[in-house]
């Protein structure tokens, strides 16, 4: 999303005034975030510390955090706003003029702004409803949870028509408005039309406007709002104010706390230096043999998965630790970004998988056995890219295959010990259900947040750029979670999901054939939506077939996220091929070619995945 200042374009006073306000509101947007998420993480310690420690749980605790979460999920999706951070697919308009590229992206925030201006009633009107209701634990009205949605919907209202008068000028700002209300225009005068046609509007808003909208660069999350509220206004009897129940029901899961905090936890584990030192460990005892510093690649990515729930965040720790020596020694940036991608795909199971954790959200399957379940898939697939590698690298040069420094070593392996210890306390709490992922990840922040303070970085002032971050990318998820649990609801309401499952259940093959067209279809879909709103849009839909044809709710789950996980990673829509890439400092056509040599090599560890159910199954109670 474009957010700097267009002084080309329209009056300068009008793009003076409205770029300050714009920057004045976000910055005071930004602060109240932060607090959430400190906040948010200072009240579960304090649940931890009061469970484990005093013995004396905190009833008020979740529900508490849960009200700060639903806030904080609306006021970091203004963040994600003003940042550009919302997750969107920009590969087709990327191919346009720049000056084409500034008008579609016009497009997108006046479809944004239309969007939130037919919201804002609806969710008041819920909110209304609510403060007849108390809570259950603080007994207070529940209007104070239901606010959040008109009040966020109101401020990102405001926010993306300052940036429309500040980033364009007046004929593109006029021609997108054009553009926009008309096709609104359009669909609202046909609307008895639409009721008439039965299913055939289905097509219309989820087949044809809801591709249209992607395609043309609207936020994911957006794109799901305004299909979901033109399918509920125009085709059906049900008051608009049930897209705000389903809205803030998709953000309520208290699963979901986890998603914040593992974010906050890899954000600061990159920022006190505990990655690096981690990092270095494996680079010091694999850089001197046949092509360590690949297989060290792969090690570091399956480590740093274990703390950090980003796989932008876990390649921009690994590469610039990595690739210096790297193309020192000979390798080539493309053959870099290339294996960097692959191990983005290979490291998807391993927890906390902010993907698993939305599976766990929308599903009811159990986190802590996704957690468990997907740690050997993702080591057998490390193992296959391991040994690519080793047919791949070339002999070992006189300065790679000097001699081993073993003090070095050790002396580097006593320094990143207090970090290395990080991702084996989280894992082995969840997987041993010593206690739930949400509260594993507030004992790792204050571990963190200890030992960086005594062994590591102790610059406190990186705290509160860290906290911002983490609301804009929580706010960016959070929001596609509402949005598209109320599309989920419209499709379920519909009648669709019942027609899918019948239509599935009777493909030939039965299980095996639904794994196979699965796998397909989460490659594609992983590709084109990114593995989060892929699972909340369709989790609720194929599950219940999986369970229906006798597969394991567990193993289905890492099957299509290993499949969602190479479709994010494979130009030529992967989007976590092209962010590689960026991290890489390659061009993405140097890569394309290596980059389907790992692919294939994923896709056959899939297989073996998929066809034996006890690799990720094996290890469950």
């Amino acid at each position: 999303m474009t957010t700097a200042a267009d002084s080309t374009q329209g009056s300068d006073a009008g793009i003076h005034w409205a770029d300050a306000a714009a920057r004045f509101l976000t910055r005071w947007i930004e602060r109240v975030a932060a607090a959430l998420v400190a906040l948010i993480i200072l009240i579960l310690f304090a649940s931890v510390f009061a469970r484990y420690v005093l013995h004396r749980p905190l009833s008020w605790s979740d529900e508490a955090a849960s009200i700060l979460f639903l806030w904080l999920g609306v006021l970091g999706a203004i963040v994600a706003f003003d940042r550009g951070a919302h997750m969107r697919m920009t590969q087709i308009v990327g191919l346009l003029s720049p000056s084409r590229q500034r008008f579609w992206d016009a497009v997108a925030t006046v479809a944004i702004l239309v969007y939130l201006t037919l919201v804002i009633w609806p969710a008041y009107l819920y909110t209304r409803e609510e403060s007849s209701v108390a809570t259950l634990s603080l007994q207070i009205s529940s209007a104070w949870r239901a606010a959040s949605l008109p009040v966020g919907a109101m401020l990102l209202a405001i926010v993306a028509a300052l940036r429309l008068l500040a980033n364009y000028g007046r004929s593109i700002v006029s021609g997108a408005a054009f553009l926009v209300i008309a096709i609104v225009v359009v669909l609202a005068s046909l609307s008895p039309l639409l009721m008439s046609l039965g299913k055939l509007d289905l097509l219309i808003f989820f087949g044809v406007l809801l591709p249209l909208a992607v395609f043309a660069g609207i936020p994911i999350a957006f794109s799901f709002g305004l299909s979901t509220l033109g399918f509920v206004a125009l085709t059906t009897t049900a008051p608009t104010i049930v897209i705000a129940d389903r809205t803030e029901d998709g953000m309520s899961n208290v699963i979901l706390l986890a998603i914040p905090m593992f974010v906050f936890l890899g954000y600061l584990i990159e920022a006190n230096g505990m990655a690096r030192a981690m990092l270095s460990v494996i680079v010091n005892a694999l850089g001197r043999v046949r092509g360590g510093l690949y297989y060290a690649t792969v090690a570091a990515m399956y480590l740093v998965s274990g703390i950090s729930g980003s796989k932008a965040a876990d390649m921009a720790a690994v590469a610039p630790v990595l690739f210096p020596e790297m193309k020192r020694r000979g390798a080539e940036p493309g053959d870099l970004v290339a294996m960097l991608a692959a191990t983005g795909a290979q490291t998807e199971t391993i927890a906390p998988s902010l993907v698993l954790i939305t599976i766990a959200s929308v599903t009811d399957v159990s986190i802590d056995k996704l957690f468990t379940g997907g740690l050997l898939p993702a080591t057998l697939l490390g193992a296959i890219l391991c040994l690519v590698i080793w047919f791949r690298s070339p002999a070992v040069s006189p300065s790679e295959s000097s001699t081993l420094q073993f003090g070095h070593v050790l002396r580097t392996f006593v320094v990143a010990l207090p970090a290395l210890v990080l991702p084996f306390l989280i894992r082995a709490a969840v997987v041993e259900g010593i206690a739930t992922a949400t509260e594993v990840s507030a004992v790792g922040i204050f571990y963190a947040l200890i030992v960086g303070m005594i062994f590591y970085d102790r610059n406190w002032r990186r705290i509160g750029p860290i906290l911002v971050d983490t609301a804009s990318l929580s706010g960016a998820i959070i929001f596609i979670l509402g949005t598209a649990n109320a599309m989920g609801w419209a499709l379920t309401q519909s009648g669709f999901s019942v027609s899918l499952a019948h239509a599935v259940e009777h493909l030939p093959g039965g299980s095996a054939s639904f794994l196979t067209a699965s796998i397909a279809a989460f490659i594609f879909l992983g590709s084109i939506l990114e593995g989060v709103p892929a699972i909340i849009l369709f989790g609720p839909l194929v599950f219940p077939i999986a369970r229906s044809l006798g597969i394991h709710e567990v193993h289905y789950a890492i099957v299509i996220v290993l499949a969602m996980g190479i479709g994010l990673h494979t130009p030529p829509f992967g989007v976590g091929y092209y962010i590689a890439c960026a991290i890489g400092g390659a061009n993405p056509s140097e890569g394309v070619r290596p980059v389907f040599g790992y692919m294939l090599a994923l896709l056959l560890g899939l297989a073996a995945v998929a066809a034996i159910p006890a690799l990720s199954i094996g290890f469950l109670n």
